[in-house]
C-alpha cells in the first residue's frame, strides 16, 4: 500500500510547481532588483559617456514612372537599396572632394522609406556642419542618379519604339511599291484582284501600327520631364539636435526593463536548477517533520527600542513553544541548524533563559563557528560547554545541545548533543536532496525529529507545514510523559514519516 500511495503522489505532483517558483523568485528580489538597478545605471552611463555622433537628416521626394496607388512599397525599398551603393557614395564624396573610401562612407548613413515616394536620409559626421554637408551631397547624388536612370530608361524605350516604327515604315514602302507595280490589265484577273486587296489591307495595318508606335514613343519621351520634375529634395538637410536628459531617461528605462527581465530570468533558472524548497509544505515533506514554529530573520536581531512589539511577541512565542517542548521531553533535546547558525544560537540562549527557573541549564555547543563559544557571557546567561565536554555535564542538569546539519557534519556526533532534536531551517537554504539526506542521517542515528522551526518564511506563504500522515508531536509527547509517569520507560511507537517509506534501509538491503 505504501508503494501505491507513493506512486499516486508522484503521479499527482506537477512537473513544475508555479507557486513555489513564484515564491522563490520573489525571495530572490535582491538579485533581480540589483540587475534592474544595474541596467538603469548602465543605460544612463551609456547616454552620458557614449553620446550619439552629430547627425543630419533630409527628405527626398522620389517620383517613379511605374507609380501605382496600390504599390506595397517595392519601389521605395529599391531606392533605399540603391542609396546604399558605392556608385552613389562615390558621387557624393566627389562632390565633397573627400578622400574617404565609399565603403567607409556607406557605414555613416542610411535611408528609410517613409512612404511609397518619400525617402529619408540620415547621415553622421564629425560635426553638425559636416553632417549637413554630407546629407546635401548624398541627396543631390541620389536625385541626379535617379533622374539619369529615368532618362536613360525613357530614351531606351523611345528608341526601341522608333526602331520598330522604322522597320514597319520600310515594310510599308515595300507594300506601296508592290501596289504601284501592278498594271491595269491585271485588274480583270480575279487572282490578281485578290492580291491587290491583301496589299491594301496590309498597307492600312502598317500605317495604323506606325502611328501607334509614334504615339507610344512620344508618350515615353513626355513622361520623363514629369519624373525629373517630381524627384527633388523636399526637406533641406538640417542638423538633428540630441537632448541629453531625454536620451538618459530613454536609455535608463530601456536598461531598467532589460535588467529586470534578465534578473527575473536568472532568478527563475537558478530556482529551478537549485531546487531549494521555500514553502512550508515542501520543507516539511522533504524533512519528514511538521513545522511547529517559525520566525522572521528580523526577529533574531538584538533587542532595542526600535524593535517592534510584534517582533518581540513572535520571538517570545517561539521561546515558549520550544521551552515547553524541552520540558516535556524525557530525553535531551538538541537544536540543529541549517543555514541559520547565528539565529539558532540566539534561540538556544532564549530557551535556556526560559528554562533557568526550573533548574540549571547547560548548553552544549556543537556549532562550527564562534556564535556561542566566542560571545561574552552576561549575568544570568546559561553555562556553555563545548561538544567535547558534553559527557562531563552532570545528569541532574538539563542539557540543550546546539549543532549543525550543514554539509560536512559529523553525523555520529549529533547523538551526544541530544537524542531528540528540533531542526532550525532557513527557508530556501538547503536543496531538496540535502533535506532528504538530513532526514535519513538523523533516522540512521536514531534521533527523532520533534519538529521544524522555520526561519525567514515567505510572508505570503499560505501552505500548511503539518504532516498529517507523519510523526505527531503532540501524541508523541503525551505518550512519553505518560510512560515517564508510569515508570515503564517504554516509548510510544508512531507511524513512519513519508520519506522513510520511500527511502530503502541499507541494512535491510544488505540482509
Amino acid at each position: 500500500m505504501t508503494t501505491s500511495k507513493t506512486s499516486e503522489a508522484s503521479a499527482a505532483a506537477p512537473l513544475l510547481d508555479l507557486q513555489a517558483l513564484v515564491v522563490a523568485v520573489r525571495r530572490r528580489r535582491r538579485l533581480w532588483c540589483a540587475m534592474a538597478l544595474l541596467g538603469l545605471l548602465a543605460g544612463a552611463a551609456v547616454a552620458v559617456l557614449l553620446p550619439p555622433p552629430p547627425s543630419a537628416v533630409t527628405k527626398v521626394l522620389v517620383a517613379h514612372k511605374q507609380d501605382q496607388p496600390n504599390d506595397t512599397g517595392t519601389l521605395i525599398r529599391t531606392d533605399v537599396e540603391l542609396l546604399q551603393t558605392t556608385r552613389i557614395a562615390d558621387k557624393a564624396l566627389q562632390a565633397l572632394k573627400s578622400p574617404e573610401k565609399p565603403e567607409d562612407f556607406m557605414r555613416d548613413y542610411r535611408g528609410t522609406g517613409l512612404t511609397n515616394n518619400l525617402l529619408q536620409i540620415e547621415v553622421t559626421g564629425d560635426s553638425d556642419t559636416e553632417a549637413v554637408a554630407r546629407a546635401k551631397a548624398l541627396a543631390d547624388a541620389f536625385v541626379a542618379d535617379h533622374v539619369r536612370r529615368m532618362r536613360e530608361t525613357a530614351q531606351a524605350e523611345a528608341k526601341a519604339l522608333l526602331d520598330q516604327r522604322d522597320r514597319m515604315r520600310d515594310e510599308l514602302a515595300q507594300v506601296n511599291k508592290d501596289i504601284g507595280d501592278r498594271s491595269p490589265e491585271t485588274e480583270s484577273d480575279p487572282k490578281a484582284s485578290a492580291s491587290i486587296e491583301s496589299l491594301f489591307a496590309r498597307r492600312a495595318e502598317l500605317t495604323s501600327r506606325i502611328a501607334d508606335f509614334d504615339q507610344r514613343a512620344a508618350e515615353a519621351r513626355t513622361g520623363t520631364p514629369e519624373v525629373v520634375a517630381g524627384t527633388q529634395i523636399v526637406d533641406a538637410p538640417r542638423a538633428v539636435r540630441h537632448s541629453l536628459p531625454k536620451a538618459a531617461v530613454t536609455n535608463s528605462a530601456i536598461g531598467l526593463v532589460l535588467g529586470l527581465v534578465l534578473g527575473l530570468a536568472l532568478a527563475a533558472v537558478g530556482t529551478v536548477v537549485a531546487d531549494r524548497p521555500v514553502l512550508r509544505r515542501d520543507i516539511a515533506a522533504n524533512l519528514g517533520a511538521s513545522v511547529i514554529a517559525e520566525l522572521r530573520r528580523t526577529s533574531l536581531r538584538s533587542r532595542g527600542r526600535w524593535q517592534r512589539r510584534r517582533t518581540r511577541a513572535a520571538r517570545e512565542r517561539l521561546t515558549t513553544t520550544l521551552a515547553r517542548t524541552v520540558r516535556g521531553s524525557a530525553e535531551p533535546v538538541s537544536l540543529l541548524e541549517l543555514g541559520c547558525a547565528r539565529g539558532t544560537s540566539v534561540i538556544a540562549l532564549d530557551v535556556a533563559r526560559a528554562l533557568a527557573p526550573d533548574g540549571p541549564v547547560v548548553i552544549v555547543d556543537g556549532l562550527p563557528g564562534p556564535h556561542l563559544s566566542g560571545r561574552r557571557p552576561k549575568p544570568g546567561d546559561p553555562t556553555v560547554v563545548s561538544g567535547a565536554r558534553a559527557a562531563t555535564v552532570p545528569d541532574q542538569q538539563r542539557r540543550l545541545g546546539v549543532g549543525s546539519v550543514a554539509p560536512g557534519t559529523a553525523w555520529t556526533d549529533l547523538q551526544y548533543l541530544g537524542t531528540r532534536t528540533v531542526l532550525v531551517v532557513r527557508a530556501g537554504h538547503g536543496s531538496a536532496a540535502w533535506l532528504h539526506t538530513v532526514a535519513r542521517q538523523l533516522a540512521d542515528q536514531r534521533i527523532p525529529v520533534i519538529g521544524v522551526v522555520l526561519i525567514d518564511p515567505d510572508p505570503r506563504d499560505r501552505t500548511d507545514g503539518t504532516l498529517w500522515d507523519g510523526l505527531h508531536t503532540a501524541l508523541r509527547g503525551r505518550s512519553e510523559r505518560t510512560a515517564a509517569q508510569n515508570g515503564t520507560g517504554q516509548r510510544h511507537t508512531e507511524r513512519q514519516p513519508a520519506w522513510a517509506a520511500r527511502v530503502p534501509d541499507n541494512d535491510q538491503e544488505a540482509r
